[in-house]
């Protein structure tokens, strides 16, 4: 029994310090570990915060190109037939969108919806505007009904969705 309580005397505090040894090398490795997550994070907004500000530029570049009145007037020529500037116009609308497609990753599916939402009210008005010309019409005769169409729209889909964008962007400064 002697021998027990010897043994007992000896493990016991061995045990107990082994026992200390492990939580201080496990709060070690946890603080270790949050300082790792820490520093990532940090490093991952220094490369993605540059990024997504770019998408940003992006985005507010498309809705600024495809309004009506940057639109018409960048791609109108006096030759155009109605029917040529319909076209052109509709051709061009789609591409910019595709080509920024990819910004989308960078923002939330509210910020991209009004974008999407922007596109698809440009592309309306351009077919409306067009489904009121004659086939003789002129390229001058769409534009201003697009004007016109545009000046009489209530709530401008292209600013809110550039308020959205914008707005985002905002909450890293």
């Amino acid at each position: 029994m002697e021998f027990v309580a010897d043994l007992l005397k000896i493990v016991l505090p061995a045990g107990l310090v082994i026992y200390g040894m492990y939580l201080t090398v496990m709060s070690f490795l946890k603080k270790e570990r949050e300082k790792m997550v820490v520093d990532l994070k940090t490093q991952n907004s220094q490369t993605i915060l540059p990024i997504r500000l770019q998408a940003g530029e992006r985005l507010c570049l498309l809705l600024e190109r495809i309004t009506p009145n940057n639109l018409v007037r960048r791609v109108n020529s006096p030759e155009y037939s109605a029917r040529d500037l319909y076209s052109t116009l509709l051709y061009e609308v789609r591409e910019e969108f595709n080509h920024n497609l990819s910004q989308q990753v960078y923002f939330t599916d509210e910020t991209w919806e009004s974008v999407r939402r922007g596109v698809e009210s440009v592309i309306t008005l351009v077919n409306t505007a067009m489904q009121d010309m004659h086939e003789e019409s002129r390229g001058i005769d769409l534009a201003k009904k697009i004007f016109q169409l545009s000046l009489d729209q209530k709530n401008d889909v292209i600013q809110q969705a550039l308020k959205n964008v914008k707005d985002e962007i905002r909450v890293f400064f």
